[in-house]
């Protein structure tokens, strides 16, 4: 039962590392773009949310629906001024131009707010500690609940742009090839735009549900950060609901390395990510080699 309840639990828990994921997934997908600006921007979105609840007393689901078009707008700001131009250096400046970027606004943050650690948890009320009881021991909250479904229409929302919508198909057939689009009657900068606009609000979304879980202070954009670039490559960099499976995968593995030492919280969750990551750069020849090494090795 403690097995299994861990496994729950990491699952939830899954479904907010898919949440955060969400936004860097579809940006480099559509764009080829590594944003590491990506935590910084869900911090700075949850704060933002923040002030709206703290000074002007605003219900946080209230003040979401005043963040989310900031977000877009700060999606198109940062596609027109940084990424844009960054492109036109090369694939590894967008990387560098998004890393300033992050330095800047984790500094910005504490110049404005200070090292206090701020949360949305007492805005509202019971949500933050309410629960289910599904069975004999076991216990879901209902903002974990909360954060799992919406990852999963977050995700599948997404998939039908990209599928069903004409939007959907000019970002992919821009992604594919940006240079002869405009042969065709699709301006390739204003997709981009767009494509930026939909990645900052689910970065807005992502910020949204980190105040409400946990505590966060202007620093808290790279361990976000790390969670979502992982989740990202174990569900397969670019695949949106890959991203939810990497996403579950990085949680159960984390839940589990709780239960099995008091430190294996994050080591669980980066051995695993370490492992698939070794699996993907050697690939299969490489993997089947490294298996047969270990079994001669176990034989002697």
């Amino acid at each position: 039962m403690i097995w299994l309840n861990q496994i729950l639990q990491g699952t939830l828990l899954g479904g907010y590392y898919a949440l955060i994921a969400c936004g860097l997934s579809f940006m480099y997908s559509v764009m080829r773009i590594i944003n590491l600006a990506h935590g910084s921007l869900a911090v700075a979105a949850a704060y933002a949310l923040f002030v709206l609840s703290d000074t002007y007393e605003l219900n946080p689901f209230v003040a979401l629906v005043i963040v989310l078009p900031v977000m877009a707008l700060v999606g198109v700001a940062l596609q027109r001024l940084v990424l844009e131009r960054a492109k036109r250096g090369g694939t590894l400046v967008p990387v560098l131009a998004t890393f300033g970027l992050a330095i800047v606004l984790d500094n910005a943050l504490f110049q404005l707010f200070g090292a206090d650690t701020r949360s949305l948890a007492p805005y509202i009320d019971e949500l933050s500690y309410a629960s289910w009881q599904i069975g004999d021991g076991l216990f879901v909250g209902e903002l974990a609940v909360m954060t799992f479904a919406t990852a999963v229409v977050m995700l599948g929302g997404l998939q039908l742009i990209l599928s069903r919508t004409q939007v959907g198909r000019a970002i992919r057939a821009t992604s594919e090839d940006p240079d002869t689009v405009g042969l065709i009657g699709i301006d390739g900068r204003r997709i981009n735009a767009i494509a930026a606009a939909i990645a900052m609000v689910t970065v807005g979304i992502a910020g949204f549900f980190l105040a409400l879980r946990a505590t966060f202070d202007p620093y808290a954009g790279a361990p976000q950060l790390i969670f979502a670039f992982e989740a990202a490559v174990i569900g397969g960099a670019g695949s949106l609901w890959g991203t939810l499976v990497g996403g579950i995968v990085l949680g159960v593995a984390q839940s589990i390395g709780a239960q099995i030492s008091s430190q294996g919280f994050l080591i669980g969750g980066h051995a695993v990510f370490l492992a698939v990551l070794l699996v993907r750069l050697s690939g299969p020849l490489g993997t089947l080699t490294a298996i047969r090494l270990v079994f001669r090795r176990s034989r002697k």
